[in-house]
């Protein structure tokens, strides 16, 4: 089934013409806008594990935006299924995807010689749709989903629309959302600058200053494209001479400010818990993971004790409980 518009400037009949086209056709011309054998080998493994059931596997995250040639890096990677019973041998997996989507696993693979590592993400089609839009008050799903992504495999067009829809509802959720924190006039790569700030801090993500510009002048081009785009879809967003300016009152610029504090605190807990759903279920190879993503988000070298390498699953939590009261993950 296909999702419902992107916001209710396009209504019922409106086909693909109207404002929520304009983005969707950008975000659909992005899809295709890379290349890497490598990535596309990890795809056709993950479609021998969840078999038809796949509907769609998105390519997002740093080995996108660097092309991690011959496969040096991490991959991420979304993976779109029907459902979740269908797609576990498991009913305990399914349950747990349901209850707090996703469920991560970590995938290897070889591809002309080369060992490739991966992590992806098990969604739903409505779990999806769902965390993209205007509905979802946390910015897991629409954060991520709004930056740059590509498409790996799509079933049938149907599933690429429904790809392309979430996508562009995930720009006009997270550009909705940051706008009312916006002073005067800006330019789109300022709004995108406060955006992942916002985001980042509302996550076991310590991002600073520069890698967030180094974020938005990776792709300075593409940001001001869904941003004019945007700006035709949701009503916070206006374009003034000088780029844009929000268009909110008073009461509304307040609000937003108060929903960002509570996805501080929302986001860092629902974080915990998906690391502990991870090391305790679904990701083999989770400790040395963690210890790699802190290093690299917060310049923080950690080596485990020898009883965490005998008990990785209990001591990735309890490592990530150390760090996180040592405030290297706030």
């Amino acid at each position: 089934m296909l999702p419902p518009p992107v916001t209710a400037h396009d209504g019922p009949g409106s086909g693909d013409r109207g404002p929520a086209a304009a983005l969707r056709q950008v975000v659909d011309a992005e899809l295709d806008a890379w290349d890497s054998p490598p990535v596309e080998s990890l795809a056709r493994e993950v479609r021998n594990r969840y078999g038809d059931g796949v509907a769609a596997i998105l390519f997002y995250g740093s080995c996108l935006r660097s092309g991690c040639p011959e496969g040096d890096g991490l991959f991420d990677l979304y993976v779109v299924v029907d459902d979740y019973r269908s797609s576990y041998a498991s009913r305990w997996l399914a349950t747990l995807n349901a209850a707090l989507p996703p469920n991560v696993f970590y995938l290897q693979t070889h591809h002309r010689g080369r060992r490739l590592h991966a992590k992806y993400a098990v969604v739903s089609i409505r779990d999806l749709l769902r965390g993209t839009s205007l509905r979802s008050f946390q910015s897991y799903w629409w954060a991520r989903l709004a930056q740059p992504c590509g498409l790996l495999y799509a079933r049938d067009h149907g599933a690429r629309r429904v790809a392309v829809r979430a996508l562009a509802q995930a720009v006009v959720t997270y550009l909705s959302r940051t706008t009312p924190l916006m002073q005067g006039d800006f330019a789109a790569r300022d709004l995108w600058r406060r955006a992942l700030a916002e985001s980042y801090r509302a996550e076991l993500r310590p991002e600073r200053l520069p890698a967030i510009e180094r974020l938005v002048m990776a792709a300075p081009r593409r940001y001001e494209a869904v941003t004019q785009a945007a700006a035709q879809v949701t009503t916070a967003l206006t374009r003034t001479e000088g780029g844009y300016r929000a268009r909110v009152t008073g009461r509304e610029r307040w609000q937003a400010r108060q929903a960002w504090r509570l996805r501080r605190l929302q986001g860092k807990t629902l974080n915990l818990l998906r690391l502990a759903k991870a090391a305790l279920f679904t990701f083999d190879g989770g400790l040395d993971y963690a210890t790699w993503k802190i290093e690299r988000h917060a310049g923080v070298r950690l080596e485990p004790p020898p009883w965490v390498r005998r008990h990785p699953r209990l001591g990735t939590l309890v490592m990530a409980w150390r760090v996180y009261r040592r405030g290297v993950l706030r």
